[in-house]
């Protein structure tokens, strides 16, 4: 009877001491980004070449923009192809679409990069009603006949994207993705912040999103809040580095 006992402990050691890390299984490496209105994943290619040279294994959602729950199915789909838990991260308008996409179980936590946050029953056009930006004052946003939105080329460059080249903001003004004007008075029916950990990059000289009302967004989140001075909208194109430290660090701590 003690050999057999002793046996199959040694069994059982050596089992477990092949077995994979079980922390190293918990970590969170699958990072989802969404872009914003007006805008497409493209812009994303900075940080996803950090995230990636890092090990994280990211995708990018494409959002039509034709309906805000065309944009969350969107989201959901991509988040349904990872394997296990991601992060969710979004700029801009985008930051609405992950507050009610992010409710999904896999998702272990949000980043909002210079982006809206509402809350359950609050709408983004209400929101940024809070502390208006240059971009809501200057009347540079058009419509289509068909009641899509876009922001005027001539006036793409100082609003949404001032610390980037001119030749880069031009393609990004030519390129737009127009948005349905109604996405932005969509009314969030849950709001994931609420129940999973959130991080905010607040750019510091946002002229699209008031960035007063990107540091309120995340106080009233209470967020883990990164400012980057003097960042235009476009942070996520201009500063790759800081925004991609932001993701990694709330993986890190998604997966304590």
């Amino acid at each position: 009877m003690f050999n057999r006992v002793t046996v199959f402990t040694t069994m059982l050691c050596a089992a477990l001491s092949s077995a994979p890390n079980l922390q190293a299984q918990s970590d969170v490496k699958n990072i989802v980004l969404v872009h914003g209105a007006w805008a497409d994943g493209s812009g994303w290619k900075g940080v996803y070449d950090i995230l990636v040279r890092d090990g994280f294994n990211v995708s990018i959602v494409q959002e039509p923009e034709t309906s805000f729950q065309a944009d969350v199915t969107a989201v959901k789909r991509t988040l349904a192809l990872q394997d296990g838990p991601s992060i969710l991260v979004a700029h801009s308008y985008g930051g609405a679409v992950i507050t009610e996409a992010g409710a999904e179980p896999s998702v272990a936590g949000l980043v909002y990069v210079a982006a809206h946050m509402p809350d359950a029953g609050e709408k983004e056009s209400d929101d940024g009603k809070r502390f208006p930006s240059d971009l809501a004052k200057s009347g540079a946003i058009k419509k289509t006949s068909d009641g899509f939105t876009y922001i005027d080329p001539a006036q793409f460059h100082e609003l949404f994207a001032a610390d980037l080249p001119g030749d880069q903001a031009a393609l990004m003004a030519r390129s737009q993705v127009f948005n349905f004007a109604d996405n932005f008075s969509a009314t969030i029916t849950s709001a994931a912040w609420r129940t999973k950990p959130s991080w905010m990059v607040v750019a510091g000289s946002d002229r699209t999103i008031n960035p007063d009302l990107e540091r309120w967004y995340a106080k009233r989140a209470k967020s883990h809040t990164v400012e980057v001075a003097g960042a235009s909208h476009s942070v996520y194109v201009s500063h790759p580095k800081e925004v991609a430290d932001v993701i990694e660090s709330a993986a890190r701590s998604v997966s304590k």
